[in-house]
């Protein structure tokens, strides 16, 4: 689950995002999004936990149409791992 979600114009649903690139292993493509700060979480970095580390992405101006609707594209660009 990704560590950012938005509001949707829907009441009772969630804002989702597709996700590109990263490990293949990665479970989930299609995440949901995080509401926080003015934008509502989309124009944020999404934080992905994956393998005791962090995976992630940044969303681009591109929309992809997947079985949920049309989804923000967001693309990977780095892999932290979690502070122990």
């Amino acid at each position: 689950m990704a560590t950012k979600t938005g509001k949707t114009k829907t009441p009772g649903k969630t804002a989702k995002a597709a996700l590109e690139g990263g490990p293949a292993d990665l479970p989930e493509r299609i995440v949901p999004l995080t509401a926080t700060g003015p934008t509502g979480g989309a124009e944020e970095d999404l934080k992905i936990p994956h393998r005791g580390g962090y995976e992630h992405f940044r969303p681009t101006s591109r929309h992809k149409d997947t079985p949920e609707g049309k989804l923000r594209i967001y693309v990977w660009w780095e892999r932290t791992e979690i502070a122990e």
